[in-house]
């Protein structure tokens, strides 16, 4: 996710010395007069859209990135429990924060239009859908590779509960 996302950002960057940059360059200066026309047909509207667009698709996974840096609080779960739960949920409020960066960067360097904010905007947030996408493929190939991550939730408070009895008898 994080090396895709990159390939935005680099695209995003106004270098004038180079060809393959994605900015577009919205203010029109007639050279027989002194005043400048910006031609984009981006509104308030269309930036309205693209946060409502990055909020509901980046909050869940906000959620719960800080959900797990909760539980790794907790000394109720045993040390390795804790220091998975806390780099898990680190690692995924930092690609959550990164994607909606990304997002906001890039389309402040091309968007032109409120159909162009949106649909950019929708090419990231898929981008960001990539790790579940393989998930599921190696879920196709081998079920027994992410049978742990398919547990019910009455499977994962048991866990717990047979972890927190662990960490009581030490």
């Amino acid at each position: 996710q994080v090396g895709i996302l990159v390939f935005f950002i680099n695209a995003s960057e106004a270098n004038l010395q180079n060809d393959r940059t994605a900015v577009q360059f919205t203010w029109q200066c007639p050279r027989d007069t002194d005043m400048c026309n910006n031609s984009t047909d981006l509104t308030d509207a269309g930036w309205a859209i693209y946060c409502v667009l990055m909020t509901a698709f980046l909050s869940k996974d906000m959620i719960n990135g800080s959900k797990l840096i909760y539980h790794s609080a907790k000394i109720t779960h045993s040390f390795k429990s804790r220091i998975r739960y806390f780099f898990g949920g680190t690692c995924l409020c930092s690609i959550t924060l990164f994607a909606a960066y990304v997002s906001t960067v890039y389309n402040m360097a091309i968007a032109t239009s409120n159909i162009q904010i949106i649909s950019t905007a929708v090419v990231v947030l898929f981008v960001t859908e990539f790790d579940r996408w393989i998930f599921s493929i190696l879920g196709a190939i081998n079920e027994d590779w992410t049978a742990h991550a398919a547990l019910s939730e009455d499977e994962m408070k048991e866990q717990i509960t047979s972890q927190q009895e662990e960490v009581r008898n030490l």
